[in-house]
């Protein structure tokens, strides 16, 4: 059985309808309700609906995106229209009121494209149980009630309308058409026939929005208190700037800023360029928003300007005896260097001159050249900033940011200015061997301002961009080599060589400072830990034989830890004394052994004597022939320039071999190979030209060279022995090979009175001047 829709009378449905395809959501029947009609297909189909009786199929289209519909973009179950009124409009469109009445479904699409007409078959709901329909009924009424209290989009009228509907399926039809839920769920509700089944699905969507509904509430909520709290901050804030005012106070953060830049402003000892700038800042501080973003950048710059010291410094007023006692204190050693330093300061208190210099201490890793710079800084009794420039690639880092930029900063001397808060302290740039270059800029350019001191009275920083006057600073540099440093920078400097440390030296340092400070890290006391003299010895010639102290100190750390586990996990009791027989345990297998001291005790090797940024050290070059074609191969990874101080050695030695027997034919049935062993350690320089001179020609002549002699020097293509850097570091690693000889060219004489006697002790000099005055020495 059939629940039959009651029909006007005048009303015979027709079999065949002209179709208009909705967009938004489905119609339902028993709906009266306004249409726009804009295509001109559809106004047609709505012109010719009027002109017989007023009758249109309604189709909801499948995606609403859809320009151009066709019968395929439509659902096949829509609703029945009668056209009630229609309104034109000025733009060309219509204006429709239709009055819905019932479902129906596409049998067949009569035409595809518009206007589009199908054939329809009429749909009538589907009687339900009585009992059932009448508990949803009542369950949809008291659900949407409770909806629509306090909802605005639910009228008065809706709620009469709803109450008034006697039909169940009307009801659900009614309430759904009002809901605002996805189309595609409203069509699945205009498809089902079965009204139980579809009072059930609008129950569950109706849930769905009370669910929604209370989220919304308690959203709004959230919001009103954020708003009344805000409404009373703000009114509390007026009463607040009355009573200020009242008070004659500054009434806004605002003005406190403006009030606290001015009176450090006017304290200030601006003048000039300078001052006018500040002043300008300041005013255009004073006219701001607090809310613009330009607002920020200037009190940010301000802030900058009054942290930095502007006032001229004192004159220096320090003692040059505590100043000594202070350097004898911090350092062992180090005589040369310490004497440089108290000339140095010496000419800075007889000039009474605040200005500062430029100093760059050039040493291998671990010798002390950071605590130097700290030493110089306690001397003269200033503040002392360190920022490493290795691996900077970008000169901003020296120079800063220009404000335009977000996030813009001063570079790194204003940024240590800050921190001192004084115009002449110690300054120590770190690593300046290391600076890098890239698309960004070049630090190192940007450095040359900085430390020169004909410029840096009125160094620009790109932040502040106002002449600030930096030459009170005392620039120290540090580096383990000149080599990379650019020359117009290494003109600016003036240069300061640590050498390495010897045997002596390392355990003196060892016992005056590593052990106590080593032993404090560890939270041992000085009487639990015992160290024989021997026992420091071995640590530095087995363990730690490279320039600096840094693997020293290592190894004095490793064994006050395994000392510190042992106390705290009961196995031993202090006091523990490591001798050198239980240094294997604390340490493992020695890394320097005693058989690895170098020697050329065979035909065709010599020891060479190598300066590298990590300090001096010996080289072992060694040669063979082979029978074969002429000539000669190079390995041992050698720079180009050593390869050429090769291929001299080998035309020099060619040369001369008459003189000693040697037939010129051998050059020409032996192929002649030479090679520095460590060859994954690049080499380079001219300085083992002799070396590698003496290494062939004791290949030639059969003979092995004298027992622990070294040599350095250049060789020319005639046999003159040139000049050669770092002679005190190559003597130093000399000492730790047990050598007792070292050819030098006579240039060199002079570097030996800066070499101090305790490193000399024991070995003896021989200057050369030509590769003649070498073979008489060396067999």
């Amino acid at each position: 059985m059939t629940d039959k829709q009651l029909i006007p009378a005048d009303l015979i449905l027709p079999e065949t309808l002209n179709i208009i395809p909705i967009m938004g959501n489905p119609v339902f029947p028993g709906i009266f309700t306004p249409m726009m009609i804009e295509s001109a297909k559809d106004i047609e189909i709505v012109d010719k609906a009027l002109a017989s009786d007023s009758i249109l199929g309604l189709l909801l289209l499948k995606n609403d995106e859809t320009q151009k519909p066709e019968a395929d973009d439509l659902y096949r179950v829509g609703t029945l229209a009668r056209i009630v009124k229609k309104i034109n409009l000025p733009d060309g469109g219509i204006n429709i009121f239709i009055s819905t009445l019932k479902r129906f479904e596409v049998q067949k699409f009569l035409t595809d494209t518009p206007p589009i007409t199908a054939q329809v078959k009429y749909l009538d709901d589907k009687k339900p149980g009585s009992i059932e329909v009448k508990a949803l009924t009542r369950s949809l009424i008291s659900e949407m009630k409770q909806l629509s209290e306090g909802n605005p989009l639910f009228s008065e009228e809706m709620r009469l309308n709803m109450v008034n509907i006697d039909q169940p399926g009307k009801i659900a039809d009614f309430i759904i058409s009002i809901l605002s839920i996805d189309r595609h769920q409203q069509q699945q509700v205009l498809e089902e026939l079965d009204i139980q089944n579809r009072m059930e699905k609008v129950l569950v969507h109706i849930k769905k929005e009370q669910e929604l509904l209370k989220i919304q509430k308690k959203v709004q909520n959230n919001i009103n208190e954020k708003i009344e709290k805000n409404q009373r901050d703000y009114f509390l804030k007026e009463e607040l700037k009355a009573i200020k005012n009242e008070l004659g106070m500054p009434t806004d953060s605002k003005a406190g800023e403006y009030q606290r830049f001015k009176t450090a402003i006017s304290k200030l000892d601006l003048e000039g360029e300078v001052k006018e700038q500040v002043e300008q800042e300041l005013e255009k501080f004073s006219l701001m928003d607090p809310n613009a973003s330009e607002f920020v950048v200037t009190r940010n710059y301000l802030d900058t300007i009054v942290s930095l010291p502007w006032e001229e410094p004192i004159p220096e007023n320090f003692d040059m005896v505590e100043a000594q006692k202070i350097l004898d204190d911090d350092h062992y050693g180090l005589e040369d260097v310490k004497e440089r330093i108290l000339e140095y300061l010496a000419v800075r208190k007889l000039k009474k001159d605040t200005k500062g210099s430029i100093i760059c201490l050039v040493g291998a890793p671990g010798v002390g050249k950071t605590s130097v710079g700290k030493s110089i800084a306690k001397a003269l009794n200033k503040k002392f900033f360190r920022f490493s420039v290795g691996g900077m690639r970008d000169e901003a880092e020296i120079k800063g940011h220009r404000r335009t930029y977000v996030g813009a900063m001063p570079g790194k001397i204003m940024q240590g200015l800050k921190i001192v808060k004084t115009k002449d302290p110690v300054f120590m740039i770190d690593e300046i061997d290391k600076l890098g270059t890239s698309y960004q800029g070049d630090p190192s350019s940007a450095l040359l301002e900085v430390l020169d001191p004909e410029q840096n009275v009125a160094f620009r920083d790109h932040y502040l961009d106002l002449p600030f006057d930096i030459s009170h600073i005392l620039f120290i540099a540090t580096a383990n080599s000149l080599d990379s440093i650019p020359r117009p920078l290494l003109d600016r400097m003036e240069i300061i060589r640590l050498s390495g440390y010897i045997e002596q030296e390392k355990i003196a340092i060892a016992k005056k400072y590593l052990i106590p400070k080593s032993l404090e890290r560890s939270g041992l006391k000085k009487k639990e830990v015992k160290y024989p003299a021997k026992t420091l010895s071995s640590i530095a010639t087995q363990y730690a034989r490279e320039a600096g102290m840094r693997n020293y100190e290592k190894a004095l750390d490793k064994i006050h830890r395994k000392i510190a586990k042992k106390i705290v996990l009961h196995e031993e009791k202090a006091p523990f004394t490591v001798s050198p027989d239980t240094l294997n345990g604390y340490l493992g297998q020695p890394v320097f052994r005693e058989d690895e001291i170098k020697a050329a005790s065979i035909p065709g090797t010599a020891i060479g004597l190598a300066w590298t940024n990590f300090g001096g050290d010996t080289l072992v070059i060694e040669a063979v022939n082979n029978p074969g074609k002429g000539g000669l191969q190079l390995t041992g990874q050698m720079g180009d320039v050593m390869k050429e101080s090769a291929s001299i050695a080998y035309t020099y030695v060619r040369h001369i071999a008459a003189r000693y027997g040697i037939d010129e034919s051998y050059f020409e049935k032996n192929a002649i190979h030479l090679h520095i062993p460590e060859g994954a350690t690049p080499k380079d320089g001219p300085s083992a030209g002799i070396t590698m001179a003496s290494c062939l020609l004791s290949l030639l002549r059969g003979k092995p060279l004298k027992k622990n002699l070294a040599m350095t020097g250049e060789l020319s293509l005639v046999g003159n022995v040139m000049p050669i850097g770092g002679l005190k570091e190559k003597t130093i690693a000399a000492r730790r090979n047990k050598i007792k000889t070292i050819l030098i060219p006579g240039a060199n004489l002079k570097d030996l009175d800066e070499i101090p006697d305790n490193v000399k002790k024991g070995i003896t000099f021989h200057a050369v001047e030509t590769m003649e005055d070498v073979l008489e020495k060396i067999f």
